[in-house]
């Protein structure tokens, strides 16, 4: 397929057949189809190959217990890599052309036929994938930009052609003058080989970008499918034995590790553990776990051993059902229709039309068949979109070279338009306005105690765990002091907290003693099964903690409950300056989390975003769910997030903004990806994204304007090779002098993006 109009004529052709539903998606160049029992998938294949196309059915899902197959997925060729080299030599083809033709210096003798040497393999050769989509659109009764292009380039050579082989334009010394006169001409001395090479270097350049740009579609999948384990430690008659994940069946007891993946959705049978579960939850926090409690596949072990029975492998588990969430919102997402081609499903047959006319006008009024000709091929070469060529493809190199400054990346032109049109941001609350990495985020002593004794204290215990949050708590204490005392009789009590016993020198030369304080920090139930009870200041801050979604962590020595400690994900700094800038640009935000409500809440008063405008207490399904709610209710909606589950979500809505610090699926799913890993980058995303539309829409509009202010000389046989050269030349120049102003774009929080990137 190459234009979205290649979509819509495959999904009529599918839709044809009785019982068929089909979804045609242009970027993913992917269809999803319903068909009835009695239909082979074959006769779906050849539906589409009769319209013209070619198709590929789909591997069917390896079966569980089965063998890993090698895809050779990583041997695949490039797939932009032919039009990249066809690019290349046609532009290396048509550079001497255009700079012959439009300087009549440099014209030497003969220089006419070195043009035609140069030209005709950059439209015969370089141009055919357009000549090859006209034949196929015209075989189908359409036109698209190819139609144009193919029209266009293949009148001008045959022009050319005449003017060389039949009239003046071969004859030793011909120059094409700079005559800025408007007279009837035969043409028989008027070539137009720059016209034929420039139109086709230029759309396949930017013909060559859109593929690219189109081809990271699917890579959303690939990696969210990457992210579970490869292989997997499986016990069989007690002794482990290493297999590929896709051996694995219902029912097999395999192995954990500290640090490994958990091979598949299980129930663990034996040890306890930590596991981080970022990637299904989006929360920093990981979960405790225990014999009978249920596991995730993909996630990371990152305390003890774990022994569990697999319960659901293959395409049942919940990384499976994540990657088809991402399939279905990517297929079920409409592909905008690109505006060139919009344009010219009207104005090619308008202009053919006008052609036509033109040249039974002519011949009607007694002209001769050569004038009659050259007026009509004039309309044809004129309307020959040179500047339509560059009209999308500068405007976005210089947008996303800009934005790549200011940490924005923009996938491709068609993500463009929905920048314009969306009216609500959902911003995930773990990776985007919060850190995503647990820290210490406040401390609560009782009257008398030291904070900084407190810290140290519970920091010297917390680093003979490997648990997250007794890393955040040591890493603080670190920060703080330094070095930590040495902790003796250490204990792990797993899901509550640790023990040991810290000893202290104090006392200056001679008189040196050593206090040993019996130090307990954990959850405070740890303390209650020692029979410590917190007392209600530490109640209340422990209770204030919870109310908010953070973890308290209780701390006592000798006996006495000392201070509560309070962790969590922090608040990015600049998420409510965003949160602001983002309602200036007419948006509404609204925050999406897996936190409880009052917690939720509490994040959203901090960050300026209405209470009605919260929805908590969502799972990764749900997120998708909550995304098309809104689309339902007339919104059309921008997703920000960073995390695997928000992959599907991000793929889901209108425009998916995703962050360049959180992980590769959740960035390929998204169109604009942000690499400062700001939320501040979002608002320079959207006015950026909107200024380039709004300049591919002016070039677009002039690029057409000039041609069609110069068809009706065209048509009265007034178009000699200078208006012809002249209106090209500056219709060009203008399309790329707009896109240029792209680079005065400026960041709308100054030194705050600066300072970031």
């Amino acid at each position: 397929m190459t234009c979205a109009s290649c979509a819509s004529r495959v999904e009529r052709k599918l839709n044809g057949l009785d019982g068929v539903s089909a979804s045609v998606d242009y970027a993913t160049e992917k269809a999803r189809v319903s068909y009835p029992d009695d239909l082979e998938p074959q006769a779906l294949a050849a539906q589409i190959e009769a319209a013209g196309y070619t198709t590929e059915l789909p591997a069917p899902p390896p079966q569980p217990g089965a063998p890993a197959s090698d895809s050779g997925g990583g041997e695949a060729a490039d797939p932009a890599r032919a039009l990249r080299e066809r690019l290349i030599i046609s532009a290396a083809l048509a550079v001497p052309v255009i700079v012959l033709s439009m300087v009549p210096a440099w014209q030497f003798t003969y220089w006419q036929w070195i043009s035609l040497t140069l030209a005709a393999p950059v439209v015969m050769w370089g141009a055919w994938p357009f000549h090859r989509a006209a034949w196929t659109n015209l075989r189908h009764g359409a036109s698209t930009m190819d139609t144009l292009v193919s029209i266009g380039t293949l009148a001008a050579l045959a022009w050319s052609l005449y003017a060389l082989l039949f009239g003046t334009a071969g004859v030793p010394g011909m120059v094409h003058p700079f005559e800025p006169r408007v007279a009837p001409t035969d043409g028989a001395g008027t070539i137009y080989l720059e016209v034929a090479a420039g139109v086709t270097m230029f759309v396949l350049a930017g013909r060559y970008i859109e593929v690219r740009s189109k081809r990271r579609a699917g890579a959303a999948l690939r990696a969210l499918l990457e992210l579970g384990a490869k292989d997997v430690a499986v016990l069989r008659d007690g002794r482990e034995q290493r297999i590929p994940v896709e051996a694995l069946a219902v029912g097999d007891a395999f192995v954990v590790r500290p640090g490994e993946k958990i091979a598949t959705d299980g129930v663990v049978l034996d040890g306890t553990s930590a596991v981080d579960v970022s990637m299904i939850t989006g929360e920093s926090v990981p979960a405790e776990v225990a014999p009978a409690d249920a596991v995730v596949g993909g996630c990371v072990n990152t305390g003890g051993r774990l022994v569990v029975r697999a319960t659901r492998v293959g395409a049942d588990t919940q990384l499976a059902r994540m990657a088809q969430l991402v399939e279905d919102a990517q297929s079920g997402k409409a592909a905008v229709q690109r505006l060139a081609d919009r344009v010219s499903a009207v104005f090619v047959p308008v202009v053919i039309a006008i052609a036509v006319g033109t040249l039974g006008f002519w011949l009607g009024s007694g002209a001769s068949p050569a004038v009659a000709f050259t007026a009509a091929v004039a309309v044809l070469i004129i309307a020959c979109p040179c500047a339509l060529g560059l009209a999308t493809p500068t405007a976005l190199l210089v947008g996303t070279g800009r934005g790549a400054q200011l940490g924005v990346l923009i996938k491709g032109p068609e993500v463009l338009e929905s920048t314009r049109r969306i009216d609500t941001v959902v911003l995930d609350k773990t990776g985007t306005v919060a850190t995503g990495a647990i820290e210490l985020l406040g401390l609560y002593p009782v009257d008398g105690v030291d904070p900084g004794e407190a810290l140290r204290l519970a920091g010297a215990v917390e680093n003979g765990s490997e648990h997250p949050i007794a890393r955040a708590i040591t890493s603080a204490a670190v920060r703080k002091f330094g070095e930590l005392p040495g902790v003796a009789e250490f204990g792990n009590h797993p899901g509550l907290g640790v023990q040991g016993v810290v000893a202290d020198v104090v006392g200056g030369p001679g008189e040196r003693m050593v206090i040993a304080h019996a130090v307990l920090v954990g959850r405070p139930a740890l303390l209650a099964a020692h029979d410590i009870a917190l007392p209600p200041a530490l109640v209340a801050a422990r209770d204030e903690a919870e109310r908010t979604g953070r973890t308290a962590v209780a701390v006592s020595w000798d006996g006495v409950a000392r201070a509560i400690l309070v962790v969590g994900d922090a608040l990015e700094p600049t998420s409510a300056v965003a949160v602001r800038l983002l309602r200036g640009l007419g948006l509404t935000p609204m925050l999406l989390t897996g936190d409880n409500p009052a917690a939720a809440r509490a994040v959203a008063a901090q960050l300026g975003i209405d209470e009605q405008a919260v929805i908590a207490d969502v799972l990764p399904a749900d997120k998708v769910t909550v995304v098309r709610r809104l689309q339902g209710e007339g919104r059309v909606v921008a997703m920000v997030g960073d995390g695997v589950n928000d992959a599907a979500a991000l793929a889901t809505a209108d425009l998916g903004l995703a962050m360049g610090t959180g992980t590769d699926v959740a960035i390929e799913a998204g169109d604009l990806t942000l690499v400062r890993g700001d939320l501040l980058a979002t608002v320079d995303a959207i006015r950026l994204a909107r200024r380039t539309l709004g300049t591919i829409k002016g070039n677009l509009f002039w690029a057409f304007a000039y041609n069609v202010a110069a068809l009706p000389l065209a048509a009265a046989g007034l178009l000699n090779p200078m208006i012809a050269g002249a209106v090209m030349a500056f219709s060009s120049v203008f399309v790329v002098t707009n896109s240029l102003r792209l680079r005065r774009f400026r960041s709308a929080v100054g030194g705050a993006a600066g300072a970031k990137r």
